[in-house]
């Protein structure tokens, strides 16, 4: 399916037009369309790859979906919604939706301490289209809900008044439409070592290579539903990666590691004779099965038969190996009769590459046999359902090769085995499967949060959450006997949910291990051991017990914090402690999706030291469409996120808090404003005695939103205690005395400067890096300023290393408040 039909929102009696197109051989021609899954007469509405509806009544408002067939096959379209409001009925209200953002610490709002204030927020949501609108087959923009007006307030607080500027207003205007990207890195799935200067394929295009270090940034092209992208090597030491990435339709970028495997060592054959080659040797265990070349099975692409030495390499990818997961190609999904994409579980995927020995050429097989021992499969409806597949590496998705039927078998000295034998030949296709369909789903609902206090307002979106599907020994639902699939998912504004094996009869039938990621950065699960907290957890007794939670680390505390693995245990609807999440049945997708958050749900969250930041013009970096054009944006431009740091080293006996205060500097529209304020707590360097360092943010000089004047912001870096500044980078100096107007730095206790305009570099102590995701951007300069290098990367503060500025710090007397303290409580007498 190449053309989707989009989402709409028309008035009562207005047409409306929905469009799909489907390309294969042969050319799809028969096209049929659904409304709330029931198929409309083709009389009645005389449609084809295009669908019109005239004089819409309320009653045809809900999904629309198309479906293409041919004698090949069926391929069906996302689900668009059609929204029909009344006469007179608004899509956007002029009022904003509550949206609340933490204030400073010296700004308490109420009585009770709380610091957050509302700011108001426009849902994105589409507007009513005009009949004079396009047919709506093209890329059309649309019209979308936004920010109409904003209003600048002041908020008293402990010794000055902070700027804040809230949302009055909303109404339509044209939708944002931000650049969706995928980023990631490439490496050995068994050393780690990077794929560099790989072929990457979308579909079978080729747009580019990956960087030295196996980096790569994918645009997605719009109306993409699934991404499916190929990486190869161009050396052949590496089993092609076939992966279908998720990614933020939104906008902005997601990152994604991606694993490949090492093709094995080839063995020479001889072409006249018959050969077995085993499937699955993994730790000494039996093999999966086997791969019988019969006499005269290989073949030169002309037909003619090959007899002399073959290099046979078969690289067998084998789920009993739990690190072999990530590793797997595709999201093992196909496409059934009906088009819809199901699931498959597998029990083993292998690559085969055979070769002329003396010329290297690539040979084909005529029929081949394909064995599986059926001891390996404990599920017994899997036996009668064994297929094998082969990759389709442009969608993505397994075709079937043929059925495997049970036959009998012998191993020579060894006992009697049944196996599973099926037929093949090895052509264009180089990826086989031996996957069963499995329709016992669910979904599982997961939440990101920023931090252990699990406050709603502060939800983390844009996390790749990753599920793989486990299938536990008998009695052991903790000790996993093989992996059988995965799924990703990108939170949103409420969460994820991911799909997931489960069973009704035996909640351990099936098991569920589970991670999250933000720009690469590993998020922690909630703890299981000593005692399981259901509040921190985030479900309740006694469906929890039934779920088993458990994360990484429960029986040994060195293992890392970041997974957690439960029984998926199906709900069941008889039992109301089962009907509240967090797992849904399969047809409950639209219920999961819209939980409260107050329903069962599981957690994950951010790990970071001490961190606060304030806007003055509100915006939610995990949601690029809450960006507001404004002179006191901290980001101007919402196609391209610059991310500047500051490295300050600090020589006292604490970790201290560091501020940054940003103001406009030169330019005479914001001269004097706040931007907004970064604290960051010093982290301690582990190689020297009573010295830390702070990586702290600051607004990056720049144009403004309205792309005419350069602003060199005005910024001050003040820890939080009794300190002084001892020492500033040379370099950095000379340059801010060669680039005036220089700032007065007169007062020993801060640091300030117009920062530059220049990305400086470490030698400067100053950390600038570009991105189409804000939050990308800071990760990978936060890593830099660690290190004290442009292109390194750390996670271990190096404090002495590439650093701008330098403070002392003393432990004040007990009672004495410090002068940052004072300033806060006594400004005048300060």
């Amino acid at each position: 399916m190449v053309l989707h039909p989009q989402a709409k929102v028309r008035v009562a009696r207005q047409d409306v037009t929905f469009c799909c197109k489907a390309s294969g051989t042969p050319v799809p021609k028969k096209y049929y369309w659904y409304h709330n899954g029931t198929l409309l007469p083709r009389k009645a509405h005389r449609y084809g790859s295009r669908l019109v509806l005239r004089a819409l009544a309320p009653e045809q408002a809900g999904t629309y979906h198309c479906k293409a067939s041919t004698e090949a096959g069926a391929s069906r379209s996302a689900p668009a919604q059609l929204t029909v409001l009344a006469p007179g009925q608004q899509s956007c209200k002029p009022e904003p939706e509550p949206s609340l953002v933490e204030l400073p610490s010296e700004c308490p709002q109420d009585a009770a301490g709380s610091r957050y204030y509302n700011v108001g927020r426009c849902p994105p949501t589409p507007c009513a289209g005009s009949p004079a609108d396009p047919s709506g087959c093209g890329a059309d923009a649309g019209r979308c809900c936004g920010v109409r007006r904003m209003e600048l307030r002041e908020i008293p607080c402990a010794g000055f008044l902070l700027p804040i500027k809230v949302v009055a207003e909303c109404g339509c205007g044209a939708c944002a439409q931000p650049r969706v990207l995928v980023q990631g890195r490439v490496t050995a799935a068994d050393t780690g070592e990077p794929l560099r200067f790989g072929q990457i394929f979308l579909g079978g295009r080729k747009v580019g290579f990956t960087g030295y270090k196996g980096s790569f940034t994918i645009e997605v092209p719009p109306d993409t539903q699934r991404l499916v992208v190929r990486f190869a090597d161009r050396h052949q030491r590496f089993v092609d990666a076939v992966k279908v990435l998720p990614f933020d339709r939104r906008g902005g970028a997601v990152y994604q590691e991606v694993k490949m495997l090492r093709k094995k060592e080839p063995v020479d054959l001889d072409g006249s004779r018959s050969n077995t080659i085993p499937l699955g040797e993994a730790s000494g265990r039996e093999p999966v099965g086997e791969l019988v070349l019969p006499a005269g099975a290989f073949l030169r692409p002309s037909g003619e038969v090959f007899k002399g030495t073959v290099k046979a390499s078969v690289t067998f990818l084998d789920p009993r190996d739990m690190a072999t997961a990530s590793a797997a190609s595709s999201d093992l999904s196909f496409a059934d009769a009906e088009g819809e994409i199901v699931p498959l579980w597998t029990y083993g995927m292998f690559a085969v590459d055979f070769r002329e020995g003396e010329t290297g050429a690539a040979l084909q097989t005529g029929p081949v046999e394909v064995r599986m021992d059926a001891g390996q499969v404990l599920t017994p409806d899997h036996l009668q359902k064994m297929m094998l597949w082969s990759l389709n590496p442009e969608t993505g998705l397994w075709e079937e090769e043929g059925v495997l039927r049970p036959a009998g078998g012998s191993r020579g000295k060894r006992e009697e085995r049944t196996f599973l034998v099926g037929n093949v030949e090895i052509r264009e296709r180089r990826l086989f499967n031996l996957d069963v369909p499995e329709d016992r789903r669910c979904f599982v609902k997961v939440r990101a949060y920023g931090n252990e206090k699990f406050n709603p307002n502060e939800q983390l979106e844009g996390v790749v959450i990753s599920l793989i599907n486990l299938e536990p020994q008998p009695g052991y639902p903790a000790n996993p006997r093989a992996w059988g699939r995965f799924d990703s998912v990108v939170t949103g504004p409420n969460g994820a949910c991911l799909p997931a094996f489960c069973d009704g009869q035996r909640p351990d039938a099936y098991s569920a291990y589970v991670t999250a990621t933000l720009g690469g950065e590993e998020l922690e699960a909630v703890a299981s051991s000593p005692k399981l907290n259901p509040n921190a957890v985030g479900v309740s007794q006694p469906y929890l017990g039934k779920l088993g939670y458990r994360r990484s680390d429960h029986d040994d505390p060195d293992l890392k914090k970041t997974a957690f693995q439960i029984n998926v245990a199906k709900p069941d609807p008889n039992n109301v402690d089962e009907t509240n999440g967090p797992i849904y049945p399969y047809r409950s997708l639209e219920e999961c999706e819209r939980a409260p958050i107050s329903a069962n749900h599981l957690r994950f969250y951010r790990v970071e030291v001490d961190k606060y930041e304030y806007n003055v013009v509100p915006f939610k970096e995990s949601d690029l469409t809450s960006w507001t054009g404004d002179y006191l944006s901290w980001w101007p431009n919402p196609q391209e996120f610059r991310a500047c740091f500051i490295k300050v080293q600090i020589e006292g006996p604490q970790e201290y808090m560091v501020r940054s205060r940003n103001v406009g500097g030169t330019h005479p529209r914001t001269r004097g404003q706040l931007y907004g304020l970064r604290d960051t707590r010093s982290v301690r360097d582990m190689l020297l005695e009573n010295t830390s360092g702070a990586c702290v943010e600051f607004k990056c000089s720049g144009m403004l939103f309205d792309q005419s004047l350069v602003d060199r912001t005005l910024v001050s870096i003040v820890p939080q205690g009794s300190c002084r500044r001892t020492a500033v980078n040379t370099l950095l100096r000379d340059y801010l005395s060669r680039h005036p107007p220089a700032a007065e730095n007169n007062h020993t206790a801060a640091f300030t400067m117009l920062a530059p305009v220049d990305p400086l570099g470490h030698n400067y102590g100053i950390y600038t890096v570009t991105d189409q995701n804000p939050r990308l951007a800071k990760e990978i300069a936060i890593g830099r300023c660690f290190d004290g290098t442009s292109d390194g990367f750390s996670r271990e503060m190096k404090a002495d290393t590439g650093t701008a500025v330098t403070f002392t710090c003393q432990e004040r007397p007990a009672g004495r408040e410090s002068l940052f303290q004072r300033l806060l409580t006594a400004p005048a007498e300060a």
